[in-house]
């Protein structure tokens, strides 16, 4: 099925758009824009133990200590601002850490379509993607909101950034053009040119797709290996990163069951096991990771609570103590619950909660966990809610905060 007529299937508001653009990336930038029984997820076999001489993935820090105070805490937000009703850039805001209302302060121009952030190790630089035609990345420093300039990704509509946990490499994904890109950063936080590009010539598509489509690159807990979630061949592959020259060497593909259309990856503190959520066929599946080899093995498609209507699953995160996952439900239009249990090596789907939101694209913790935000494309929203790390409930905290077509935020 072509981009168009898949667009017209999920309803989008924004097809004319998508045609004028020729089709591609914008499938995934407007998708869609038209239940509490237990089901266990266990991993198909265990993952090898950590590397020999490194250290055990339980050892290390999970979470930032809980704040002594309640001051407010700078908030960001990534929206479109190449649609109608959009954004105009980088929405700036705060958040009361123990309530989590969100007040609103203006907007970083100068930053076109920055659907998509992340931030610098050391909390110096935000990085922002120009989810366009022409794809880039952006640096801004965060102590003035200085724009330190832009680098091309050598690919189309880049969907997803991540910094290297050493911080001298930020690496995005190509979604329309299905290629995974490599930037030195500076010691002022800056961008230097592309060290790496790759694109995903095998396997061939899935069903229902024209080409690989790179939906998120992200670091495994070990650091020397990265993986790239391609939706449009049903793979993750992991490469390993020279940390020295900023290059990449494929070592593994993990295929999940034809048609799956992998979209997000999050990785147990442990390190052991990993969660993937399924954009196309509505499913999580549980997969074993092994850090000696950066080999990914998937285990079977599993339920994300969306009682069998239409739903494509956005983002799935772990909490920092490692006892519970949760999965955001667009089209459902909620947040799903799992309990993780056998140290990582299970699910177990608790129930959802509704969103107060339509169409949430993505969600993230507050850094000490005590917050979730789910940010909502279609109603242009974020809502928050209060997560408790000991029983994994989600309690919406007020009124959701207004932003124009938001899909990303990002707590400091």
């Amino acid at each position: 099925m072509d981009t168009d007529a898949r667009a017209a299937r999920r309803g989008s508001p924004l097809l004319e758009r998508s045609r004028e653009s020729g089709g591609g990336w914008s499938r995934r930038r407007f998708v869609g824009a038209a239940a509490g029984a237990a089901a266990v997820v266990a991993v198909p076999s265990p993952a090898a133990p950590p590397t020999k001489g490194a250290p055990a993935a339980e050892e290390r820090p999970t979470a930032r200590p809980p704040r002594k105070d309640s001051r407010p805490r700078p908030f960001y937000l990534g929206t479109y601002t190449s649609v109608e009703g959009g954004g105009t850039g980088i929405g700036l805001a705060s958040y009361d850490p123990d309530t989590g209302l969100i007040t609103g302060a203006g907007t970083l121009t100068g930053v076109p379509d920055p659907s998509y952030l992340t931030l610098h190790p050391d909390g110096r630089t935000l990085y922002a993607v120009d989810e366009r035609e022409d794809g880039a990345v952006t640096a801004v420093r965060l102590a003035d909101r200085r724009i330190l300039g832009a680098r091309s990704t050598g690919g189309a509509g880049p969907c997803h950034l991540s910094v290297h946990p050493g911080g001298r490499w930020l690496l995005s994904a190509n979604y329309q053009s299905g290629s995974v890109a490599v930037h030195p950063i500076d010691a002022s936080g800056g961008l230097g040119e592309r060290t790496e590009l790759v694109t995903h010539s095998t396997p061939p598509p899935g069903p229902g797709q024209q080409g690989p489509h790179v939906h998120q690159f992200i670091t495994a807990p070990d650091g020397g290996h990265v993986l790239a979630v391609d939706l449009g061949t049903d793979t993750v592959y992991t490469y390993h990163l020279d940390q020295a020259k900023g290059t990449l060497a494929e070592v593994s593909q993990a295929h999940t069951r034809p048609g799956a259309g992998p979209r997000h990856l999050t990785i147990h503190p442990g390190g052991r096991y990993a969660y993937l959520a399924n954009e196309v066929d509505d499913t999580v599946a549980v997969c074993g990771y092994d850090p000696a080899t950066g080999r990914l093995t998937i285990g079977d498609p599993q339920p994300t609570g969306s009682s069998g209507g239409t739903n494509y699953p956005a983002q799935i995160l772990v909490t920092a103590n490692g006892s519970f996952a949760f999965l955001a439900n667009r089209g459902h239009n909620s947040i799903a619950r799992y309990a993780v249990e056998a140290d990582g090596a299970r699910l177990r789907l608790l129930g959802t909660v509704p969103a107060a939101g339509d169409f949430p694209r993505q969600i993230a913790f507050s850094p000490d966990g005590r917050l979730l935000f789910a940010a909502n494309q279609r109603s242009g929203t974020v809502s928050v809610f209060h997560a408790d790390s000991a029983s994994g409930e989600l309690r919406l905290a007020g009124e959701p905060f207004a932003s124009p077509v938001t899909v990303c935020s990002l707590p400091l």
